[in-house]
């Protein structure tokens, strides 16, 4: 039998970036229905007889007043967000290396990965390579991508993109599947993970450890390319392939990817001076890897009687997350949680979730999945 052919998938034939944003390292599975209630993968993945990889959630439609909070979000925060692209890539490029690969982590890490090949291009002319690739909790890394990727551009200039860290279940994923791959295959593949956000204390190549809401965490396929999560689904792809992902076409008139990305980017004249100014006093400060959300975690898990720490969803984005695709059971805020997290009251109230105000909490909110089983 003949070896699979892999090659990047690029829009408009998949995603609605442009072409030369990303390579998404993945197989087309648009015409396969995965697609199945909340409350039904909900149950199979808790009960052990299937994996969350292998379908897909049905995908969240915003409503009006919904999208008004991330059009909102877009205009309160887009310059705090071009700054922390910014900063990230300055670091990236200063601390690792001048010319990195980006390797974003499909999909929420996609568009940041976009931004910041925008933001290299703006600032100096740098064309960095992009392609995304899958990651799955549980399952490790794509490693057909990355073979991928090695083989046409080295290993020595990788580096992993993401948008922020809750509890660090992807960057311990993310480095125990490296180290596998490493033993195994024999590809060393360095660990460097690159995040907007980094609250859980997981990675040293952050813009900031602050909670806040990256727009982008708002919405689903519709602020990423219009691509779906990734599926890893032995049936669908097969040893060899790359993991798979559905473009959805259908959704192309609600579609803010590039809403998102030109409102950031559009904003990286006016924080130049304060990204030159930042980035260096970031790479001088204590970025040790502390691993804070996991301790915040644990420490929620025993106050709510929660044993199954997947359960536990920390920070504005996983919290979104919860509400969009997973079925929830209550969401716990800080009382100085702010505006940030408008959009997750009123899905809150939409989906008749309890919303519990927690003084002490590390995070901006919490959002914890209802446990199917037992």
């Amino acid at each position: 039998m003949s070896a699979p052919v892999n090659t990047p998938l690029r829009g408009p034939a998949f995603g609605s970036y442009p072409l030369d944003d990303v390579g998404w390292l993945l197989t087309d599975l648009s015409g396969t229905d995965l697609e199945a209630p909340a409350e039904q993968r909900e149950r199979a993945v808790q009960s052990g007889t299937a994996h969350y990889a292998e379908s897909l959630p049905v995908e969240y439609r915003p409503a009006g007043d919904y999208l008004a909070l991330f059009h909102r979000a877009l205009r309160d925060n887009s310059v705090r967000v071009a700054h922390d692209v910014g900063v990230l890539t300055e670091l990236v490029r200063h601390l690792v290396t001048p010319r990195p690969v980006l390797l974003s982590l499909a999909r929420a890490g996609t568009p940041v990965g976009v931004l910041m090949r925008r933001w290299a291009l703006a600032a100096d002319g740098a064309d960095l390579p992009h392609y995304a690739v899958s990651i799955v909790r549980g399952r490790g890394i794509d490693v057909a991508a990355l073979r991928w990727v090695a083989d046409r551009h080295g290993t020595a200039d990788l580096v992993f993109v993401d948008g922020w860290t809750g509890k660090g279940a992807i960057a311990r994923e993310l480095h125990e599947a490296l180290a596998a791959v490493r033993d195994r295959d024999g590809l060393d593949v360095p660990g460097r993970l690159a995040v907007l956000a980094d609250p859980g204390g997981c990675t040293p190549l952050h813009a900031g450890r602050d909670d806040y809401l990256i727009p982008s965490a708002c919405l689903n396929s519709t602020v990423s390319g219009l691509v779906s999560r990734t599926v890893l689904n032995p049936a669908l792809t097969g040893p060899g392939r790359f993991h798979g992902a559905k473009f959805y076409t259908e959704f192309a008139a609600d579609d803010l990817s590039l809403t998102f990305l030109d409102a950031v980017s559009g904003r990286f004249d006016e924080v130049r001076a304060t990204v030159a100014r930042d980035w260096p006093v970031l790479a001088a400060a204590d970025r040790d890897v502390t691993w804070q959300g996991l301790a915040e975690v644990r420490r929620i898990g025993a106050a709510y009687g929660v044993t199954d720490l997947n359960l536990v969803k920390p920070g504005v984005g996983e919290t979104t997350r919860v509400l969009l695709r997973r079925v929830p059971w209550r969401v716990l805020v800080h009382p100085g949680a702010g505006p940030d997290i408008e959009h997750v009251r009123v899905l809150a109230r939409r989906r008749g979730v309890p919303v519990e105000v927690v003084p002490d909490l590390r995070f901006r909110c919490v959002g914890l999945v209802r446990g199917m089983t037992g």
